[in-house]
């Protein structure tokens, strides 16, 4: 089952928990239109959206600041202002009505690399799709570089791709914020060439064979000779070829798999 196929999969399962579970960790910013309610005070609930300052103009507290907050923070921090000599237990609940678009960077091997605008809470699977999935040559680690919105160095997130596509790790699939820079690095390469379906440069890693390689390429041409498989590895500054190779045998980041033609 190809990656972009368990990309479909996995968002097709999620599709409506996702969105609401992201809620839970999505930090308000300018921009985000907020429905706020007061339990059993309906003079004062509102629709407001949250200025360049991070701001909202609320009735009795006036500017509350809530930017860099979850929903769930925002109401706890509201409450305790009403509570301070306005309202006596004040149960505060927001919903975030509109999201803000936010701009997030996808670079390295995806089909589409490039600059995404986000209307709404997405997880770096969500992302991985909009790109059009991963190409032929991704490796199995992404990594996230995001600017902190407090004083301090930034934050370097590491998601391991092969536990989330195909292990469903679910817990590692980050929500993304505005700003971060995802970058999808190139897998360990093996070429495989001449007689078979599809020759071209494909990702190994510590458990690939000679056979996974060219079930990848789209196996066996008409012609090829199978018994004669070749591999080609560079070992320091000199390459060593390893003729009549058995399709049990490992291979390395950088081998040339060389499949002939039958002389029959």
């Amino acid at each position: 089952m190809t990656r972009f196929v368990l990309i479909a999969l996995l968002l097709l399962t999620s599709c409506w928990s996702s969105v609401f579970a992201a809620t839970d960790d999505y930090h308000l910013g300018e921009g985000d239109v907020l429905r706020v309610g007061v339990y059993d005070h309906q003079d004062l609930s509102l629709t407001a959206r949250i200025g360049g300052d991070g701001t909202i103009l609320f009735p009795l507290i006036g500017q509350v600041e809530i930017a860099g907050l979850t929903a769930a923070e925002a109401g706890q921090k509201i409450s305790r202002l009403l509570a301070d000599g306005y309202i006596i237990n004040p149960q505060v609940s927001i919903f975030i009505e509109q999201f803000r678009n936010r701009k997030v960077v996808m670079m390295g091997a995806v089909t589409n690399p490039g600059l995404y605008e986000l209307s709404g809470p997405t997880t770096l699977l969500e992302l991985i799709s909009k790109t059009g999935g991963l190409n032929s040559e991704s490796g199995e680690i992404a990594t996230i570089h995001r600017q902190q919105q407090a004083e301090g160095s930034d934050e370097l997130i590491q998601v391991d791709l092969k536990q989330l596509l195909e292990e469903g790790a679910r817990d590692l699939d980050v929500l993304l914020r505005d700003g971060d820079n995802i970058f999808i690095a190139k897998a360990d390469l093996v070429y495989v060439t001449g007689h078979v379906n599809n020759t071209d440069a494909y990702a190994v890693d510590d458990e690939s064979t000679v056979l996974m390689m060219i079930t990848r390429a789209g196996g066996f041409s008409k012609l090829a000779a199978k018994s004669r498989i070749r591999v080609v590895r560079k070992v320091g500054d000199e390459e060593k070829i390893f003729e009549k190779v058995p399709m049990n045998m490992p291979v390395l980041p950088g081998d040339v798999i060389v499949v002939p033609e039958s002389i029959f």
